[in-house]
C-alpha cells in the first residue's frame, strides 16, 4: 500500500437531543491510504455521513483524533484549518440542496478560487472553464443557474467545485444515491477517471453494495456508529467474516434466476436499536444469529483477524 494519508484514532461524535445525547459514531479506528478508494457501507442512520463530516471537521469530534498527512487537525487554528481545507474536500449527497440556487455555475465553482485567492479575472474564468470540461460539462453554460441542469449535471458541478482547490482527498458522501440509475454509473466512472488522472484519494460512502464493490479498493462496514469489518474489496465480498456483513451481502441480487432461486438469504430478526439507548456489549448482539451472553455483556475489540482483514466480533 501507499503511505497513510488519513488516520482516525478512537474517533467519536456525540449529539445532544434535548436532555439526552447519543453517540452517532464511537471509537472509530481507521487508516486511509493515499491513492485508494475506501468504501463505507451500512444501513441508513448508522453514522456513515457523520463519520465523513467529522473527519473533515465539519462536525467537531467529541473525542478522539484525526490526522491528515501526519497533522493533528484538532491542533490547527481557524486560518491553518482553512489552508488544510485546500487538501481535503467533500461532494455532498443531494445535488439539489448542495448548490446555491441564486448563484451561477461560474460563481459556485469560482467561490473556492476566491476564498483561497487562487485566481482572478481572466485566469479565474479559464480555470472554471477547465474544471467544467474536466467533469464533462459545457463551459459555455457557466452563466446558467443550478435549476437549469439535470441531477447528474448538478452533481458534476459539485465535483468541479470540490476539484477547484486541487485537493488530495475527497469524501464522496453518497454522491449517486439521489441520481437516476442510468446516471449513477456515469458519475462513478467520472470519479474513477479523475482519480487516475489526479491521484485522488476517496472515502466513498454509499448504500449500493454492487457499486461499492466496483469502485472500492477496500470496504468498511458500519453498524450503529461502530465499524464491524474492514478488508480489501475482493476479500470482503468473497469471504465476509462478520455476521452483519454476511447478512448485508446476502441481500445483493444475483442476475441469474437459477442461482438466485437456490441461494439462501440471511434475514435479520428485530430492528436496529434506538441510538439513544444502545445495547450493552456488541451493538449487533440483539439481531445476530450467533450472539451469546458474552456478546451482550462485553464490547468486542477491533482487531486484525488475518492480514489486512479487521473486525469487531468475539467469534471471528
Amino acid at each position: 500500500m501507499n503511505k497513510i494519508l488519513v488516520t482516525l484514532e478512537n474517533l467519536s461524535k456525540e449529539f445532544k437531543l434535548g436532555k439526552k445525547s447519543f453517540k452517532a459514531i464511537r471509537d472509530i479506528n481507521l487508516a486511509i491510504y493515499a491513492g485508494e478508494t475506501l468504501g463505507l457501507v451500512g444501513e441508513s442512520g448508522c453514522g456513515k455521513s457523520t463519520m465523513g463530516r467529522t473527519l473533515l471537521r465539519l462536525h467537531e469530534p467529541t473525542s478522539g483524533k484525526v490526522f491528515f498527512d501526519g497533522v493533528d487537525l484538532a491542533l490547527l487554528n481557524k486560518e491553518e484549518m482553512k489552508q488544510m481545507r485546500r487538501r481535503m474536500q467533500i461532494v455532498f449527497q443531494d445535488p439539489y440542496a448542495s448548490l446555491n440556487p441564486r448563484m451561477t455555475v461560474q460563481d459556485i465553482v469560482g467561490e473556492a478560487l476566491d476564498i483561497h485567492k487562487l485566481a482572478k479575472g481572466e485566469l479565474r474564468k479559464r480555470r472554471i472553464e477547465e474544471l467544467l470540461e474536466l467533469v464533462g460539462l459545457n463551459p459555455q453554460h457557466m452563466s446558467r443557474f443550478p435549476h437549469e441542469f439535470s441531477g447528474g449535471q448538478r452533481q458534476r458541478i459539485g465535483i468541479a467545485r470540490a476539484l477547484a482547490v486541487e485537493p488530495e482527498f475527497i469524501v464522496c458522501d453518497e454522491p449517486i444515491s439521489a441520481l437516476d440509475v442510468s446516471i449513477q454509473a456515469q458519475v462513478v466512472n467520472l470519479l474513477k477517471k479523475l482519480q487516475s488522472q489526479m491521484g485522488l484519494t476517496y472515502l466513498f460512502i454509499a448504500h449500493d453494495l454492487s457499486m461499492i464493490k466496483y469502485i472500492s479498493d477496500r470496504v468498511a462496514v458500519m453498524y450503529l456508529g461502530q465499524l464491524m469489518e474492514l478488508a480489501s474489496s475482493s476479500d470482503l465480498y468473497r469471504d465476509p467474516l462478520h455476521p452483519y456483513t454476511q447478512a448485508l451481502l446476502s441481500s445483493i441480487p444475483i442476475p441469474d434466476p437459477i442461482i438466485e432461486k437456490k441461494r439462501q438469504r440471511i434475514v435479520l430478526k428485530g430492528e436496529v436499536p434506538n441510538p439513544l439507548t444502545p445495547p450493552s456489549g456488541c451493538p449487533f448482539s440483539g439481531r445476530c444469529p450467533l450472539a451469546t451472553e458474552k456478546c451482550r455483556l462485553s464490547v468486542p475489540i477491533w482487531r486484525e483477524v488475518k492480514p489486512g482483514h479487521f473486525g469487531a466480533c468475539h467469534y471471528m
